[in-house]
């Protein structure tokens, strides 16, 4: 593969060339294996860690569901705790929306594993914003 052809298949807007690296295609931006979500948990055997735009330290799982549909039966979304400041318990936490569906719990995990980190957090502070103004129960 030429080096045209690298950067037409890593771009986002489906192959036009524009130039811009798509995380979610070349999910390893940093050029090491603990630079996505599933590559962290590898690595570590731990979740990451992360401080939210509200200043909260946040961690991150993994969620797969089983749905009704039966072209898609299993979804998946992502869970912050929400620490205590000195770390020594979970005081709340905050959920994606469902980020994806697929055939089978490890097609989903998988996928959802290859979410690079800097997306991870951006889902995140996604997440802080939309606490903000949902009303409460």
């Amino acid at each position: 593969m030429t080096d045209d052809e690298r950067k037409d298949q890593q771009s986002d807007g489906a192959g036009q060339g524009n130039g811009r690296v798509n995380p979610l295609v070349n999910g390893d931006i940093h050029g090491t294996p603990d630079a996505t979500l599933g590559g962290y948990f590898r690595e570590h055997s731990r979740p990451p860690a992360f401080e939210g735009l509200d200043g909260e330290p946040y961690t991150v799982s993994i969620e797969v569901e089983k749905t009704g549909d039966l072209r898609a039966p299993y979804q998946g979304y992502l869970v912050f705790p929400r620490w205590a400041s000195t770390g020594l318990g979970v005081i709340g936490h905050l959920e994606t929306p469902t980020l994806l569906a697929g055939p089978n719990p490890q097609e989903v995990m998988g996928r959802l594993g290859a979410l690079p980190l800097v997306q991870v957090k951006l889902l995140l502070d996604q997440a802080i914003d939309r606490s903000r103004t949902e009303p409460r129960d």
